[in-house]
């Protein structure tokens, strides 16, 4: 990644000037923060991607791999569990476990108790492809970071949990 500073205005603040030329009634100045966090999510989401892909995992089965792992031994949790540990509806949950059990990632069983109520596991297979992938996972979000000092990493995870709190 070039941690080389740019030259001149941003996209975003190229586009704030020509809606300041094109429509001076209007105060665009929250896209100055919000487009840039849009921005910044996508090239973000880029950059982290790379990792999951290097370990045949998307976005969506990394998080599943991560509820179950963060569950703790015996690294299982109900479909229902997952959906809210991953902010997911359980429709998209069904979709990325069909291929994490293709994989072998993942098993799915009916409970002991009624018969009814389904668990997935972590398999051994997920755990050792999971724990590695999370180890570069890390290392790149710390690799990501670097561009901030960490006085300035500390200040912004501060604005974003105050800010974030409100949408939880």
């Amino acid at each position: 990644m070039d941690h080389t500073p740019r030259q001149g205005l941003d996209r975003v603040a190229r586009i704030q000037a020509e809606w300041a030329r094109e429509r001076p009634d209007v105060d665009v100045s929250p896209q100055g923060v919000i487009g840039r966090l849009h921005r910044l999510a996508a090239a973000l989401m880029e950059e982290i991607s790379v990792v999951y892909r290097r370990h045949g995992l998307g976005e969506g089965e990394f998080d599943v791999l991560a509820a179950l792992r963060r569950a703790g031994e015996p690294y299982e949790r109900a479909p229902g569990e997952l959906a809210q540990h991953t902010m997911v509806t359980t429709g998209a949950i069904t979709k990325r476990l069909d291929r994490l059990e293709r994989d072998g990632l993942v098993t799915r069983r009916m409970t002991d108790g009624d018969g009814r109520r389904r668990v997935v596991a972590l398999t051994e297979a997920g755990k050792r492809v999971f724990d590695r992938a999370f180890t570069e996972h890390m290392a790149n979000e710390r690799r990501l970071l670097e561009l901030l000092d960490p006085e300035e990493a500390r200040m912004l995870e501060g604005l974003l949990e105050r800010w974030l709190r409100h949408f939880d």
